[in-house]
């Protein structure tokens, strides 16, 4: 009997797309991870995979809508403030959108409303502002764990939950592979993290800073965790050319990351070999 497998996607803004060649890989080993746990896109796509979407399913809608920008245009409308007031109720902040609406407009049907209706077990991760803490979402609306754990600070508003404010979920846990101990035998995490890399003859401006300076903070975030023990498998695509909100090369992405599916098959057979060595 083959060992039992749960993952961990990292958030990373539009870099997450790789994830799509990890699940893609997982289906054509035929493994069916027990559970899994997502930061910010790692639990989108987390939420596809648990929804019982295949890679390719994923990677398909993903291209019928990021690679056409009059199909982005569309669901951006549809997920315009529906009153006038309330697009102006905190005065004019463009940079801010309703991470809630966009979710809604741009994820697969097949997603359901809430946690209990999924076919995989999900944890997702937010941060509660006022808090100061990391949550884990595990039960109950999944639309509004997913807008918490992907509600980038100055990108997207905050997203109120039972009456919490949250944030990102990758401000504490950007990749949460120690979410999953103890649930299954091998647990495997990708990183999408990256960091900045340099561009010849290009200073970085305001927002290249902050994403940047956000980087940095949760690669020292994931080094801690791995002092404290890390999952069987880490893997780390090459990312960090691509900006978080680079949602529209999803094609660069995919060609850039395709690697990845290779390397985590090769990974998975490693790990299992060895596991079962010692069982025997």
């Amino acid at each position: 009997m083959s060992p039992s497998l749960a993952v961990a996607f990292g958030g990373g803004g539009a870099r997450g797309l790789a994830h799509i060649h990890a699940i893609e890989a997982l289906d054509e080993l035929g493994i069916r991870p027990v559970a899994i746990a997502g930061s910010s896109i790692g639990a989108i796509m987390g939420a596809g995979m648990a929804s019982g979407l295949t890679g390719a399913e994923i990677r398909a809608h993903a291209a019928s809508i990021l690679g056409r920008r009059t199909e982005i245009a569309s669901r951006m409308w549809s997920a315009r403030p529906e009153t006038f007031a309330e697009a102006f109720q905190a005065g004019i902040k463009v940079s801010q959108f309703n991470i809630e609406r966009i979710l809604k407009a741009f994820l697969p049907e097949r997603v359901p409303a809430t946690f209990e209706q999924l076919a995989i077990p999900l944890k997702v991760t937010g941060t509660d502002y006022y808090g100061h803490r990391s949550e884990i979402f595990g039960s109950g609306d999944l639309l509004s764990a997913l807008a918490a754990s992907a509600a980038i600070p100055a990108v997207f508003r905050p997203v109120t939950r039972d009456g919490v404010v949250y944030i990102d979920g990758g401000i504490y846990n950007p990749v949460p592979f120690d979410e999953l101990r103890g649930l299954a035998d091998v647990v495997i995490a990708i990183d999408v993290v990256g960091a900045p890399e340099p561009i010849t003859g290009v200073r970085p401006n305001s927002m290249d800073l902050m994403f940047g300076a956000t980087q940095l903070m949760m690669q020292s975030i994931i080094a801690g965790k791995l002092q404290q023990g890390g999952p069987d498998l880490l893997l780390r695509p090459p990312v960090s050319r691509f900006r978080v909100l680079d949602f529209m090369k999803v094609d660069a992405v995919l060609a850039e990351t395709a690697g990845l599916k290779d390397e985590l098959k090769r990974g998975i057979e490693v790990v299992f070999a060895a596991r079962e060595a010692v069982v025997a």
